[in-house]
């Protein structure tokens, strides 16, 4: 059995898997509030005393984080809280002599290596290639990459900081967006764009007025125009980033979409747009049409993923 968390700054999933033949089987998990606790290591003891019956049996774990991981693995500090995570005392708390830290995000990109077919759905078919580079992209409150590479019969997972790339506009809309975020913050990431914060500002760039994302979205998902502009050009930016870094890495086992937004607004992303300005490539059109795209809606991608990694499945 192998203790596997998915924290990040706002909740916390934490919980334990059984690992058989590569494949992680949540047995119990829980999801904890971080404002309810002083500190990381106030919430592990609670998580500990929730799962006593389990105990015994803990033979590996991973705790991934939404933050930087530091001193080889060792330490790990969670960017939207002041709080520091250390292998050493998680894993001495239920007598294991190693603990793995990983970044969050190399958590969801291991994980697809074992998401249900049921929690994928198919932008794009492409041809897909079983010995192929797979990229997992997320936007959500930022924009993480990682990429799933072959190697001696598994998977290694490769953590990219591709989110900070510069954002290149593509249309007129996009233009206007990369000059008002210009004028704000100098550089911009595509993080800026691509992303929940900035969907938001994409909307108060083109519709003129303050909206949470998540308001944003319900609009556009109910028809409104207006919202339905902001959210297309958001699609837009995502699918051109996507696709610039699938082939960058050469995507040809698949591209994945996890993160939160894109589960969110799935009636939109299988408009049409997404596939359409992925394939946008001039001359390499033909073959950002060869590789798959999905959507993944799984929402528990993190946690197995931080399974197989704790378990030993993958290499993170």
């Amino acid at each position: 059995m192998i203790i596997c968390g998915d924290i990040g700054g706002t909740k916390a999933l934490l919980g334990i898997a059984e690992v058989e033949n590569g494949w992680p089987r949540l047995i119990h998990f829980q999801r904890y509030e971080c404002a309810d606790f002083a500190s990381f290591d106030e919430m592990f003891a609670r998580f500990r005393r929730d799962i006593a019956s389990y105990e015994n049996h803990v033979t590996g774990a991973c705790l991934a984080l939404a933050g930087p991981i530091d001193d080889g693995g060792r330490t790990a500090k969670i960017t939207n809280l002041p709080w520091a995570v250390e292998a050493a005392k998680c894993g001495a708390a239920f007598g294991l002599a190693n603990c793995v830290l990983a970044n969050d995000f190399e958590a969801a990109a291991a994980g697809i290596c074992a998401v249900e077919p049921g929690d994928l759905v198919t932008l794009q078919a492409g041809e897909p290639r079983e010995d192929g580079v797979r990229l997992v992209v997320g936007a959500g409150t930022g924009l993480g990459m990682a990429i799933l590479v072959p190697h001696a019969g598994r998977f290694r997972v490769l953590p990219g900081e591709g989110g900070h790339v510069g954002f290149s506009p593509q249309d007129d809309d996009q233009g206007r967006v990369l000059a008002a975020l210009r004028a704000r913050y100098g550089r911009v990431t595509t993080e800026r764009v691509v992303s929940g914060p900035g969907l938001a500002a994409i909307h108060r760039v083109l519709a003129g007025e303050e909206a949470e994302p998540a308001s944003i979205a319900e609009r556009a998902l109910a028809g409104d125009a207006t919202a339905r502009r902001s959210v297309d050009c958001f699609l837009s930016a995502y699918a051109a980033y996507a696709s610039d870094m699938a082939l960058a890495v050469m995507a040809r086992g698949g591209v994945f979409l996890a993160g939160g937004i894109a589960a969110k607004i799935l009636p939109l992303m299988q408009s049409g747009l997404f596939a359409k300005t992925f394939k946008d490539k001039a001359g390499h059109s033909a073959l950002a049409a060869r590789m798959p795209v999905h959507v993944v809606t799984d929402t528990e991608l993190g946690l197995k993923g931080a399974a197989l990694i704790g378990a030993g499945t993958l290499e993170a």
